[in-house]
Formats: structure tokens, C-alpha cells, sequence
């Protein structure tokens, strides 16, 4: 586990401290949780409780009530599994930094998950600084550590592919929850016993209330959040569609995939988890789909986190793709554009193509999109705009409003993708110029798109 590790100030571990406390943001579960692992290793040496705390912001950049929802929904589990291993846990609301800090006041030590995104990084930035105590990060929402697999932004798949799997024996290993040995408990009453909401987590409509939110998108009756039904997902993929996944997964009409990227986004399941089963239960038949799923599960989504954790402008237009691509679409920004929408009309889905209109429902209305559709889905907002800084802001806009996965670095990395991004200089042509184009006579020639029409129109 040490790999993992990452200090975040110099402190000690304070001896005359009252608890362990575990700060849990990123990696929303109980099962294959380095951090929380630690936390119950560490308590149980230094012979004193482990607390584990959440903290519920309002006005999350870019979060409306589905993420809050999702979220939320996932928090249930995680209090009954901590429960039943007799580990208190605490939901607090309010700013992130004064909370976890004046909760940290009495901690021998604090222990919190990678952040991989900039306000994690500036959250555990300032608190770390601010904690009396020592303070630890552990990455362990990755199989390899993003700093391991790298200490700089990859080009492009090619170039990460060897550094990750060298190491993946050392970091792919099963690991049994540590049995937690401290009977005694925290008694003093401070800042998390106040206004604890865990205590109302049962009714998440009635938290939802209490929060100043974007209320502009509702919850996803599609998708229901947390490690159990995370759990399910998996074994059902496992056991229905995995054999046919290298041949079916980028069909958008046989939707055989797997639908775990909202629960990866909130840390819901582990990649750890995911990958260990897929070999589980890998043989002759389905060798090439478990292969093409642990490619996307490994390879690329940890090319996507590369990217965001050493490009501090992966989310500006200036800074997420290569000069070659900047250039050819500056060349031909001024092309004709035959088919120009408003952001209305767009979010509507209101275009005369109703293969993207139809995607653009499924989001909307779900969450989630096909893989293969949100590839095309990006392609013609491209195609659809004035200029190529404007298609990039639209289809952040949209990507982050109804995405359950969105402001997510595989959804950052995968609009960033659209532009060039981890890919090659293409034919030139209108408008693209080098980057990758597609059409709709590519979906109709490679699936039975109207299947996937079908499939959506019945939601």
C-alpha cells in the first residue's frame, strides 16, 4: 500500500490524539477502500477509534440534484457497511475546509483519498496545511497510481500502455477489509455530532431540500447510486454481456456494455474490484472482451486522469489539445457551415439528425449515453457551431449538466478527445480539418442504428 501514499504536510502523527480520522471525498464505498483500510490498520495500533467523516458541500462546480442525488443514494450503503464494522461515520454539511479541519482538531492523524481534479487538489492543498496533525493521501481510485504510472502528461495511449502494465502485479492484488479492534469510541461532543446527517440519510429528498442546489436537473430513475448496486451491475455484466462485449460494446443498438462509469466517478466501486473479477472469470471465449474491457478500465480511463492531473488547463479551451490540432481548425474556422444550432436547440434536441437527437435524449433523460454515441454526439457539436472554442464550451455545458459521470476526467479527457486529443492527424476536409470526423452514414453502415433509435424512443 505504500506506493499510494502521499504526505501532504510534514507533521507528525500526534500521539496525545483522540481518533483516527478518515476524510472520505472521492471513494465513496467500504470494499477494496485503501484509505479506510489504513485508517482501521492505524487505529488499531495506535489502540484509538476511527472515525470516518463526509462532507456535503453546496454549490459543488457544476453539480445539480442527479449528482447530489446519486450521491447520496451511494452514502446509505456506506453508512450501514461502516455500521455493521462498528466505525462511526459522520455526513457533515457546510465548507469543505472548516469542517474537516476543526474535525481534524483533536485527530492523530488524517487520512483522505486522491484528488485528482483542481478543487480537490486546492481542498486537501488547504487543509492539509491548516491540520495540526499529519495528514496522508492515498490513491486508490486507480489501479496505479497516477504519480507511479507517471511524473508528467502522456501523449497519447501508446505512450502509457507499458509504464501501467509493468506494474499492475504489484497493485492488482485481492485484499480482505482489515478487522477493526478498538471497542471503545470518541465520547466527547465537537463539531460532527452538532449536525450530522447521516442520521437522515434514509430520506435523501429530505436532504436534498436543505441544500442550496441546482435544482435544474432531476434525479436519474435510471440509475440508483452506491456500492451494492454498483455490485450488481458488475456481476450482471459479468454474467450477461461480458462474453459478447469485444464484439458488441461499441454497438449502441445491443447496449452491451457495462454501465459502472457513474459508480467509478463517485468511487462507488474500485477499479481494483473491477479488474480483479474480469480475470476472475476470463477464458478462452471471452479473452478478447476481457482484454478490451480492462484496456478501457486501465489504460485509458488512467490516460484520462494523466491528463487532468498534470494539465492544469485540461478544462480551459486553451490548453486540451496539441498544436497541430489548434492550427488546422483555426485554418478553417471560417469553412460554411451548413447547419448552425443555438445552445436551446441543442439542449432541446431539436437538429435535423435524429440519430444525435436521439443521444441527446438518452442523457437527458437518463444520465448516460452510449460510448459510441457520445463520440458521435461531440463530433456534430463540432460540426454544429460557429467556431471549434465554441463547440468545446457546449458540449462541456451539456456534459457536465446531465452526465451522472460528467466533470469527471474521463468525461474532460473524452470531449478533449473530440478536438484531437490523444489522437492522430487525420484526411483533411471542411470545417475538421485533420481531427477525426464522423457522419451518420458511418452509424447506419456499421450498426442497425435504428435499433438504438428504437431503444431510446421506448424510455
Amino acid at each position: 500500500m505504500e506506493r499510494r501514499f502521499k504526505l501532504l504536510n510534514e507533521k507528525c502523527i500526534e500521539s496525545k490524539g483522540q481518533y483516527i480520522l478518515y476524510w472520505m471525498q472521492g471513494s465513496q464505498r467500504t470494499r477494496y477502500n485503501h484509505c479506510l483500510e489504513y485508517g482501521v490498520l492505524k487505529a488499531n495500533e495506535m489502540k484509538r477509534p476511527l472515525i470516518v467523516i463526509f462532507n456535503l458541500v453546496d454549490g459543488y462546480p457544476e453539480a445539480n440534484e442527479r449528482h447530489y442525488a446519486f450521491m447520496l443514494e451511494g452514502l446509505k450503503d456506506v453508512k450501514e457497511a461502516l455500521a455493521e464494522r462498528k466505525i462511526e461515520f459522520y455526513i457533515l454539511h457546510g465548507d469543505m475546509v472548516t469542517n474537516v479541519v476543526k474535525a481534524s482538531e483533536e485527530a492523530s492523524l488524517l487520512v483522505c483519498d486522491k484528488g485528482y481534479m483542481k478543487i480537490q487538489k486546492k481542498w486537501r492543498s488547504e487543509i492539509s496545511s491548516k491540520v495540526e496533525c499529519q495528514a496522508v493521501e492515498i490513491d486508490t481510485n486507480l489501479v496505479v497510481p497516477v504519480e507511479t504510472a507517471s511524473q508528467k502528461e502522456e501523449y497519447a495511449a501508446r505512450t502509457i500502455r507499458e509504464k501501467i502494465k509493468r506494474q499492475l502485479d504489484e497493485f492488482l492484488y485481492d485484499f480482505e477489509n482489515i478487522k477493526y479492534l478498538v471497542n471503545k469510541s470518541y465520547k466527547k461532543k465537537f463539531c460532527f455530532y452538532e449536525e450530522n446527517l447521516n442520521k437522515s440519510i434514509e430520506d435523501v429528498n429530505k436532504i436534498l431540500k436543505k441544500m442550496k442546489l441546482d435544482k435544474t436537473v432531476s434525479r436519474s430513475e435510471f440509475f440508483c447510486g452506491g456500492e451494492r448496486e454498483a455490485r450488481k451491475r458488475l456481476d450482471e455484466f459479468i454474467e450477461d454481456k461480458l462474453d459478447r462485449y469485444g464484439e458488441k460494446n461499441s454497438d449502441p443498438g445491443e447496449d452491451n456494455v457495462s454501465k459502472l462509469s457513474p459508480y467509478l466517478h463517485f468511487g462507488n466501486i474500485s477499479p481494483v474490484e473491477i479488474a480483479l473479477e474480469l480475470l476472475k472469470s476470463k477464458n478462452d471465449l471471452n479473452k478478447e472482451s476481457v482484454d478490451g474491457f480492462i484496456e478501457e478500465l486501465i489504460i485509458r480511463r488512467e490516460l484520462s486522469h494523466n491528463f487532468i492531473y498534470y494539465n492544469i488547463s485540461y478544462d480551459k479551451w486553451e490548453g486540451i489539445t496539441y498544436g497541430w490540432a489548434y492550427e488546422t481548425m483555426e485554418k478553417h474556422i471560417k469553412d460554411k457551415r451548413e447547419n448552425l444550432y443555438s445552445i436551446k436547440k441543442l439542449e432541446d434536441a431539436e437538429t435535423h439528425d435524429i440519430y444525435w437527437n436521439t443521444a441527446q435524449k438518452e442523457m437527458v433523460v437518463t444520465g448516460f449515453m452510449h460510448g459510441y454515441m457520445r463520440m458521435y454526439w461531440c463530433k456534430k457539436i463540432f460540426e454544429w457551431s460557429k467556431t471549434p472554442k465554441e463547440a468545446y464550451e457546449r458540449t462541456i455545458y451539456l456534459n457536465n449538466k446531465y452526465f451522472i459521470d460528467g466533470r469527471d476526467p474521463n468525461s474532460y479527457t473524452g470531449v478533449a478527445w473530440c478536438f484531437g486529443k490523444h489522437d492522430r492527424a487525420w484526411r483533411e476536409r471542411e470545417i475538421f480539418g485533420k481531427i477525426r470526423y464522423m457522419n451518420s452514414a458511418g452509424l447506419k453502415r456499421k450498426f442497425d442504428i435504428d435499433k438504438y433509435v428504437k431503444r431510446i424512443e421506448g424510455l
